[in-house]
């Protein structure tokens, strides 16, 4: 037994024998087959120092299989882990034979044995064990973890759990842990470059809106978001998100997802492509996340556990903008040189009311009448110094704070479990005047009625609240009116908002009715909102033998919101006040049952399930506004202050339904070869009664090649994997037939009108076809990993609008067309340099996505699809072309390539560049919204209680429009316009030649030579009888014509004498997309961390069982190629039906560094 064995026996005649066996020639368990131990045996088995220890009797003997005619016993216990924690779905088998059971969710089993047999205990992630019954019926074990083990288990479709080497398509999965070491406000924004294939895209700030777009645009109807899972309960992330009343104030209160609470959450689960997805139905087409939160079944008796953070944002880049050079107006006037005026000595005058910044410069020692300028005896205004206050953005802001603190208790025995907590989040925003409030509770339960029959409950309630979220985009925005005073005015001068003696009527304004007040809008320009939700579900689980169960499940998602707004008078968009409220509902049930039979043949395992779904949903949307007719009287935010006339009503309500019935089955074969089935039908109550079924599958297969064929001992894991599938996806409520609508009085009587949208009772649903392909790789006890990804996705029969001739009575007609097809490739490193028993340990994991998503058919007749049209160009697709491609007006030039002039812009007789028009014909591509790929690192490194953990994301490529830069640009605000304009500082009979001699550079295109000062490249212009050195011109030619308007050449407009100037201030290219077009690419830490875990023999002594303090910062920017002071990942809009990716307007909040803290405390 020594030499086979290398078996070392060390016994005591008076106490226990103890074989410490080393794993050499044969496997353990032939071992364990051969060796008889009476009672009280345990054996742990970790692979590299296997022991048995045994107690009672100081021998042993060699056995061969028992009697026949020893009848079985039956033995029962608990599995437990190395915390106490009972363990679910543990296997159980008798050696040496197929038979066995897993533990329920109290980790108790229950099996019929010979009484000699020997039992094996075996989870993933933990190392096997193999005990002896020697005649016991009751034997309590317990498990550890396998350090080295590959085996890791994820959450899968219906909230299946499977070991990941089994499934054959691409699952990520993040753990409460990574999300929350970095505080975040929403659960999404933590997932930013942690994931390959996965977008996110936030419009910043507490509350806002966050887009997930997993592996590219794959439907052409606006809504490319997945399906959101909590605890196997669907949760609406519904995209109603922006409102508001009034003119020009759109409100972002944020997407529903937004509702979750991260300190709750124990893990997400990203199923990626329809073979992952497949089993919730036309749901998943654009994938599923899958929330699990934290429940108290892991508790080893009552536990407490305390979270506080405290963040501070501090802003520390602002928009640059012209912040000391021009004063308002049109055209830099002197003291000496300005058009006269009325008031005595003639003083300079500013124009305040101008929006252009090109006005006399500041500090020059110059004095100007001003907004402010005090009154002499006569009542006229006095000249005071033009100088400037950079500053008003800073002191405008202020430094934000957001505090989280969690309580959580939890309590677990043999019988069940129990998780309470609750959150208390409170933001206050950077913008004055701004708030966001969360309270969240959570309650996760479950007790074992009997031994065979459990009930679990998980129920959330989350209020959201806020007294104000500022508007975005332009009006009453409170950050347009900030881009818009100029630096001129002292910011602080306007603190007191109001006109002194009209509180409540006028605001303090530097040109009344044109711009507003920044304070005045913060304070009086209130979106106020907040939301209930309440969800979660009850399930019971009735194991009715070791192999059979039957889930039945009840989930709900319900949320109700109330939305108001206060607008005060004098608002220039709205000066008469606005006062509206939205009462807004939706709610969803879904009940399930599901059957599962596992059975264990030999080398066999066999998983099938079968269930059903019926999901239900219903909502409501009441608003109750005024019109322009605003309010009574001033200040009084009630409707019975609103007169009859200026009161606007309107109500939405809707129902939905799916059946569903589903099945998968699962095969694997000695732990090597694993192909999955799946299968599921809807019927859904948006389709036409002939199109609501569809059926749709799904394949998948894993190889375990290091399992199959022989390989080097440090190869780990080799496993290939392929899988197919199909998804279905439905349409919104109400797309089949046309519903009348109250179109107002016509006369004594009412109208009804009908949509402009001709409704289609013949759709089909959406078909999505996936293929995917892939690796997985590990090396080196797993200190070397890889996967790899490769996958397509064919959707075709989307679901779109086609325009109709005038006089059919429509604008456009709903019909099913179009294949659009998305390739791309995914890829994992992840890498472990130090040993696993080192004190330092260090993981560094790096991720890379590509995706192309390509429109390969439309309909007949259309060729072409329009995602967003903005800044007179937009972003639409022909067939061919892949989404995201961008479009400007096509600039004018000379096309004859013989021409000593081709490329060459031609102007019109004053100067000024052509297009060809806004038709889509006459468009030019100018690029892409989406990046060419993106990269994201993480890194931890441990020592001695001290981990640093940091996180990366680069985003390589893609453009974006910014209506920001276009807006203040056109007015002159920017310095870069400026600083781009061409100099010329030479002789000017040298100027024509200079710029041909450079014509790819300042001819062929846009460009503008000049300045708005002689010291700036200026030309002498004449305007009103003034003149300054104001001028510019555009580079490129006129054409000349005979008196008949017959083309016979090109004039040059080029600096010499017949060139076209034109005054600096009306010179910027509005017709020209390509003017506000910004280059993507990004790399930003988004996370760091510094955390100490205080020494258990110091925090017991308090009554700890666990403490970690750490400091922390999240989304440092740390370059754009852009170089604007614009966030690229901020170019994204939300609207009533998703995103339009590739275009910001005013989401110019300035960058700030969050600086926090965070204490975590367990009892």
């Amino acid at each position: 037994m020594k030499k086979l064995f290398s078996l070392h026996p060390i016994f005591n005649a008076k106490k226990d024998v103890r074989f410490l066996l080393s794993w050499k020639f044969i496997p353990l368990v032939i071992f364990f087959a051969s060796i008889h131990l009476p009672s009280r045996s345990y054996a742990d088995d970790n692979k590299g120092n296997n022991k048995i220890v045994h107690s009672k009797t100081p021998g042993f003997s060699i056995t061969n299989l028992a009697p026949a005619d020893i009848s079985d016993i039956r033995v029962t216990g608990i599995v437990r882990d190395e915390k106490g924690n009972p363990m679910v779905g543990v296997s159980v088998l008798v050696q040496g034979q197929t038979a066995g059971v897993s533990t329920d969710n109290n980790g108790a089993y229950s099996l019929s044995v010979q009484p000699d047999a020997q039992l094996r205990f075996s989870f993933v992630g933990y190392k096997t064990v193999t005990v002896a019954v020697s005649g016991r019926t009751h034997i309590d074990v317990t498990l550890t973890p396998d350090a080295s083990s590959l085996d890791a288990v994820v959450v899968t479709a219906l909230g299946i759990k499977r070991e990941e080497r089994s499934l054959g398509y691409s699952v990520a999965q993040v753990s409460g842990e990574e999300l929350t070491e970095v505080n975040h406000e929403n659960v999404l924004t933590g997932l930013s470059g942690k994931v390959p294939g996965v977008a996110i895209s936030s419009t910043g700030g507490a509350g806002s809106s966050v887009s997930m777009v997993i592996r590219g645009t794959t439907s052409l109807n606006g809504d490319n978001q997945p399906l959101f899972v909590v605890d196997g309960t669907p949760i609406a992330n519904t995209l109603n998100n922006v409102g508001g009343f009034g003119d020009r104030n759109p409100v972002d209160y944020g997407n529903a997802i937004s509702d979750l609470n991260p300190e709750d959450i124990a893990s997400v689960t990203i199923l990626k492509g329809p073979s992952a997805a497949a089993l919730y139905g036309s749901r998943a087409g654009n994938g599923v996340v899958l929330i699990t939160t934290k429940d108290g079944k892991k508790s080893k008796g009552l536990g407490i556990s305390i979270t506080s953070s405290t963040v501070f944002d501090r802003p520390y880049k602002y928009l640059p903008l012209l912040t000391s050079q021009f004063g308002p107006g049109e055209r830099p006037y002197t003291p000496d040189n300005h058009p006269t005026n009325s008031l005595p000595g003639n003083p300079l005058v500013i124009n305040t009311g101008s929006s252009a910044w090109v006005g006399p410069e500041l500090d020059k020692g110059y004095n100007a009448v001003q907004w402010n300028s005090p009154l002499d005896a006569n009542g006229d205004p006095v000249a005071i110094p033009l100088v400037s206050y950079p500053d008003n953005s800073k002191n405008f802001m202020r430094t934000g704070i957001t505090s989280t603190n969690g309580i959580a208790v939890a309590n677990a025995n043999d019988k069940g479990s129990y998780r309470l907590s609750y959150t208390n989040m409170s933001n206050r925003g950077i913008l004055p005047n701004t708030d966001l409030y969360r309270n969240a509770l959570n309650l996760a339960t479950s007790y074992r009625l009997t031994k065979n029959f459990t009930i679990d409950a998980d129920i959330n309630f989350v209020r959201n609240n806020s007294n104000n979220r500022p508007a975005g985009s332009r009006g009453t925005n409170p950050m347009d009116a900030l881009s818009y005073l100029n630096p001129s005015v002292n910011i602080m001068d306007l603190r007191d908002y109001w006109m002194p003696g009209q509180e409540g009527v006028q605001q303090k304004s530097i040109a009344p009715g044109d711009f507003d007040n920044p304070w005045f809008l913060a304070y009086e320009a209130i979106n106020s909102f907040s939301r209930n939700r309440g969800y979660g579900n009850i399930k019971a689980t009735w194991q009715i033998t070791p192999e059979f169960s039957v889930m039945a499940r009840y989930g709900l998602d319900m949320y109700s919101e109330h939305r108001e707004t206060h607008i005060a008078k004098s608002q220039s968009r709205n000066p008469n006040g606005v006062f509206g409220i939205d009462e807004i509902f939706h709610s969803e049930r879904n009940s399930d049952v599901l059957a599962t039979y596992n059975k264990r043949l030999s080398d066999w395992d066999f998983n099938v399930s079968a269930g059903g779904n019926i999901m239900y949903q219903r909502g409501t949307d009441f608003q109750n506004s005024t019109n322009s007719g605003g309010l009574v009287v001033p200040g009084l935010y009630n409707f019975s202050n609103v007169l009859p006339s200026s009161l606007v009503f309107s109500n939405y309500s809707f129902q939905k339904a799916i059946y569903s019935v589903y099945g998968l089955a699962s095969v694997g074969y000695k732990n090597m070869a694993y192909v999955d089935l799946t299968a599921r039908n809807d019927w859904s109550s948006t389709l036409p009664v002939e199109n609501r079924s569809y059926f749709y599958p799904s394949a998948s297969v894993s190889i375990l090649l290091n399992q199959v064929l022989q390989m080097p001992s440090y190869v780990n894991l080799f496993k290939i994997r392929a899988g197919a599938a199909q998804v279905g996806k439905d349409t919104n409520p109400y797309s089949l037939s046309p519903v009348t609508q109250n179109g107002g009085a016509w006369g004594d009587e009412t109208s009804l009108i009908i949509p402009g949208t001709l409704l289609n009772p013949q759709l089909k649903p959406e078909i999505a076809t996936s293929y995917e392909y892939g690796a997985d790789l590990a090396f080196l006890n797993n200190r070397l990993r890889l996967k790899g990804t490769i996958y397509r996705s064919d959707n075709k029969n989307q679901i779109l609008p086609i325009n109709l001739p005038q006089s059919s009575g429509y604008g456009a007609k709903l019909i099913n067309a179009g294949l659009v097809r998305s390739e791309g490739v995914e890829l994992m490193l992840g890498l472990t340099p130090t040993a696993a028993s080192s004190k330092l340990q260090w993981d560094v994991n790096i991720n890379f996505s590509k995706n192309k998503t390509i429109i390969e058919e439309l309909t007949e007749g259309m060729d072409h699809f329009v995602l967003w049209k903005e800044a007179k160009g937009g972003a639409w697709t022909y067939v061919g072309q892949a989404i995201g491609d961008i479009y400007d007006r096509k600039l004018v030039t000379v096309d004859d390539k013989s021409s000593k002039y081709y490329g060459y812009p031609i102007l019109d007789e004053d100067g000024s560049w052509q297009d060809y028009g806004g038709g889509l014909t006459d468009a030019v591509k100018i690029g892409n919204f989406n990046p060419k790929f993106s990269m994201g690192l993480q890194t931890s490194l441990s020592y001695k209680g001290f981990t640093l953990t940091a996180s990366f994301d680069w985003r390589n490529g893609g453009d974006f429009i910014s209506q920001t830069y276009r807006y203040t640009e056109s007015d002159l605000h920017s310095q870069r316009f400026l600083d781009n304009t061409i100099k010329y500082f030479g002789p000017q009979a040298n100027l024509p030649q200079y710029l041909m001699d450079n014509a790819d550079k300042y001819i062929k295109g846009i460009h503008v030579v000049g300045g708005p000062t002689l010291a700036l490249g200026g030309f002498e212009h004449t305007e009103g009888g003034i003149t300054l050195h104001d001028g510019v011109f555009n580079p490129g030619v006129i054409e000349e014509t005979d008196a008949d308007g017959n083309f016979i050449g090109y004039k040059e407009n080029l600096g010499g004498p017949d060139t076209k100037y034109i005054r600096y201030q009306d010179n910027y290219p509005w017709s020209f997309t390509k003017a506000a077009l910004f280059d993507a690419s990004f790399i930003k830490l988004r996370e760091v961390s510094l955390s100490y875990a205080i020494p258990n023999s110091l925090s017991q002594r308090i009554g700890l069982q666990h403490a970690v303090v750490s400091v922390f910062s999240r989304d440092i920017i740390l370059w754009t190629k852009a170089k604007i002071g614009i966030d690229p990942e901020r170019a994204f809009q939300p609207s009533g039906t998703g995103f339009e990716h590739g275009v910001e307007f005013n989401n110019t909040l300035p960058w700030v560094l969050p600086i926090g803290i965070k204490l975590s405390l367990n009892f």
